[in-house]
C-alpha cells in the first residue's frame, strides 16, 4: 500500500481496500462525518434542558451553569485550528479517529462527574476532543464528494448539524426527567466506540499539503484564542471593566496579532492569511461568529424560559423547543442545494434576517404566563433563518479555498462560530442578569426579554458582513494568491 500525491498537491495515503487514490465512497463518508459532526453539535446544546436540574443536583451557581457550556466550547473554539493542522500533517482520517476518542473518554467523565467543578473540567477535555472531530468532517465529505456535488453533501452536513442542535434539548429534556442527567452523557460512549472501527475500515486516509506542522502557530493561536475566550467567560461573574476581564482581551489580541505576524513569514502557515482577502472566505466567518453569537446566546436563554419562566419540565421544554431548533434540520439541505445554483450569499443574508426577526418578535411577546401558541411562529421563523446559514456558510468558506486546504478553512469557520458562541452565552448571561433574575417568574421575563432584543440586534451586524459577499463562489487557486 503506497501513499500517491493528486494534482493540488494532497498526500493520499492508500486505502485499506487499496483504492490508493480513490475517494472515500461519499455514502460512507456522509454517514461517518456526519455521525461525527452530530455528537460534537449535540454537546453543545445537550446540557441546556438539564440547567435547572443541575442547578439544584449539583448546587450550582449561575456561573457555574454558564460554564457547563463556555467550558466546552472554550476548548472547542480554542484548538479548532489546531485539530485541522494536526488532520492536515499526521492524517485526517487518524486525527479524525482520535478526537472520537477522547469525546468519547470525556463523556464517560463527564457523566461520572459528583460536583459542578468535576463536570466543568470534563467538558473543557470533551471540547478538545469535539475541535478534533469537527472540522474534519467537512474535510471528510469534501474529500470525498466531486465539486459539482459538494454543496449539497454540506448542505447535508448543515441538516445534520441542525439535528444535533434540534435534539439536544429535546434528548436532553428527556432524559434528564426520565432517566437522569448523567445519561445524556453516557450515550455518546457506545456510539463513539461503534464509529472508531467503523472509520478505521470505511475512510481513506489523506493529507495536507504542508509537510511541517506550525508548532509556533498553533501555540500562538491557541493562546490567543483562549484569552479572547476567557473574558467573556468572566466577565459576567466580575464585571466588563475589572482587570482581568481588560487584561484577557489585551493579552488575547497580541498572541493573535504575534500569530498573524507569523504566519506571514512561516515557510507553510497553518493559516494562509491570503484567504481573508477572498471575499467568499472573510465573510463566511464574519456571518457565522454573529449568527453564533446571537444563537447560542438565545439558546442558552430560551431554554431556561420554558423551564424557569413558564414553569415546564425538562422534558416538556424540550419539546416546546423543537419548533425552534428543529427548523435547521429542514432548512439547511434545502439551502445547500439551492446555494450550488444561485450561490451562498441569498441565503447567509436571508438567514440573518430571519434570525433576527424571528427573536425580536419572541422579545415582544414572551410575557409571565404566554401561551405557547404565542411563541411559536416567532421560533419557525427564526429556526428557518438559521437552518439557511448554517450549511452556507461552511460552503462558502471551504469552496472559497484550494481542495486540499478545505480543512483550514472548516478550522477558521468553526472556530469563529464557536467564538461567536462563547461571546454570545456571556454577554446575554450579563444582560440577563442585569435587567432580572431567578427571584420569580416576573424577575426572570424582564432579563429575559432584555437579552431577546440583543440577541435580535447581533445578527443585523452579520447582515453588513453578508453584504460583502460574493454572489457566485469564488474559484481560487494558491498560485493566484501567492501563497
Amino acid at each position: 500500500m503506497s501513499d500517491t500525491t493528486d494534482i493540488t498537491g494532497a498526500t493520499l495515503v492508500g486505502s485499506p481496500d487499496g483504492a490508493g487514490a480513490a475517494r472515500s465512497r461519499p455514502g460512507w463518508a456522509l454517514v461517518l462525518a456526519g455521525l461525527g459532526a452530530f455528537l460534537a453539535s449535540l454537546d453543545v446544546v445537550v446540557v441546556a434542558t438539564a440547567l435547572p436540574t443541575l442547578r439544584v443536583d449539583l448546587g450550582a451557581s449561575l456561573a457555574d451553569l454558564e460554564w457547563t457550556i463556555n467550558a466546552y466550547n472554550l476548548a472547542f473554539a480554542c484548538l479548532m485550528l489546531t485539530g485541522s493542522a494536526m488532520g492536515d500533517r499526521f492524517g485526517r482520517r487518524r486525527i479524525y479517529v482520535v478526537g472520537l476518542a477522547v469525546f468519547s473518554l470525556a463523556s464517560a467523565a463527564c457523566a461520572m462527574s459528583t460536583g459542578a467543578d468535576a463536570l466543568i473540567a470534563a467538558r473543557l477535555v470533551q471540547g478538545a476532543g469535539a475541535a478534533l472531530v469537527l472540522p474534519l468532517t467537512l474535510t471528510l465529505i469534501s474529500d470525498a464528494f466531486p465539486v459539482e456535488k459538494r454543496g449539497a453533501a454540506i448542505g447535508v452536513w448543515g441538516g445534520i448539524t441542525g439535528l444535533g442542535v434540534a435534539g439536544g434539548p429535546v434528548l436532553g429534556g428527556a432524559i434528564t426527567e426520565g432517566i437522569a442527567w448523567q445519561w445524556i452523557f453516557w450515550i455518546n460512549v457506545p456510539v463513539g466506540l461503534v464509529m472508531i472501527p467503523a472509520c478505521m475500515l470505511r475512510l481513506r486516509e489523506s493529507r495536507g499539503p504542508r509537510p511541517h506542522l506550525d508548532i509556533t502557530g498553533l501555540v500562538l493561536v491557541a493562546l490567543g484564542l483562549f484569552a479572547l475566550t476567557w473574558a467573556p467567560v468572566r466577565a459576567p461573574v466580575i464585571g466588563w471593566s475589572s482587570l482581568e476581564v481588560i487584561g484577557s482581551l489585551v493579552v488575547g489580541v497580541l498572541f493573535v496579532t504575534a500569530f498573524l505576524r507569523w504566519e506571514r513569514r512561516v515557510a507553510h502557515p497553518m493559516l494562509p492569511l491570503a484567504y481573508f482577502r477572498l471575499r467568499g472566505f472573510s465573510a463566511a466567518n464574519a456571518v457565522i461568529f454573529f449568527q453564533f453569537l446571537s444563537l447560542l446566546g438565545a439558546l442558552f436563554m430560551i431554554t431556561q424560559l420554558f423551564q424557569t419562566g413558564l414553569g415546564h419540565s425538562p422534558w416538556e421544554a424540550g419539546l416546546r423547543i423543537l419548533v425552534w431548533t428543529g427548523m435547521p434540520m429542514l432548512a439547511a439541505p434545502v439551502a445547500g442545494a439551492l446555494a450550488d445554483r444561485f450561490g451562498t450569499k441569498p441565503f447567509m443574508l436571508g438567514g440573518l434576517l430571519l434570525q433576527s426577526f424571528g427573536l425580536g418578535w419572541l422579545a415582544v411577546v414572551v410575557e409571565p404566563g404566554v401561551a405557547y401558541g404565542t411563541l411559536v411562529p416567532s421560533l419557525v421563523i427564526a429556526g428557518a433563518g438559521i437552518g439557511m446559514i448554517f450549511a452556507t456558510t461552511a460552503s462558502a468558506a471551504t469552496s472559497a479555498v484550494p481542495v486540499d486546504d478545505t480543512g483550514v478553512a472548516a478550522g477558521t469557520n468553526t472556530a469563529f462560530r464557536e467564538l461567536g458562541g462563547v461571546f454570545g452565552v456571556a454577554i446575554l448571561a450579563a444582560v440577563f442578569a442585569h435587567y432580572g433574575g431567578y427571584s420569580s417568574p416576573d424577575s426572570f421575563i424582564d432579563g429575559f426579554t432584555s437579552a431577546m432584543w440583543v440577541a435580535a440586534a447581533v445578527p443585523l451586524i452579520g447582515v453588513v458582513a453578508a453584504l460583502f459577499a460574493p454572489s457566485r463562489t469564488e474559484g481560487v487557486h494558491a498560485t493566484q494568491l501567492r501563497l
